[in-house]
């Protein structure tokens, strides 16, 4: 039962993504610290309204005029805010990690000297013009 066990783990990789969960974790906790006490103080100032994350549109208030139901934009709209702000800070970090793909050259070619298509190096007869090299 313990072989059946280790084999599970290693072939589903359980390991890897255990790690992978534990450092997303982490790092989503910097991009929320970045964005709640950096990126913010300096972006709430220039939209303005002062404390906009407590706009409400209010539905209903007891006698005393106390809210008793409202839909809270300001909220929503905040956290609409911080995930745009989030999503584009990983992606900047996903991109400064990221590998670029050195694409493949050219596979190398020769010119037919009849027809001018390009031909593998070691071909005896051009495909396109039936040329035969030497």
């Amino acid at each position: 039962m313990l072989k059946g066990f280790k084999d599970f783990v290693m072939k589903h990789q359980v390991l890897g993504l255990a790690v992978a969960v534990i450092i997303g974790g982490a790092v989503g906790k910097v991009v929320s610290s970045l964005v709640a006490d950096i990126l913010m103080p300096l972006i709430s100032p220039l939209i303005g309204a002062g404390d906009w994350r407590s706009m409400a549109l209010v539905l209903s208030r007891n006698a005393n005029g106390e809210v008793l139901n409202a839909v809270r934009l300001g909220s929503f709209l905040g956290t609409v805010v911080d995930f745009v702000i989030i999503a584009f800070c990983i992606y900047i970090i996903v991109k400064l990690f990221e590998k670029k793909e050195v694409p493949a050259p050219p596979p190398a070619t020769k010119p037919c000297p009849d027809c001018i298509e390009a031909v593998h190096p070691d071909a005896r007869v051009c495909k396109f013009c039936g040329h035969k090299f030497a």
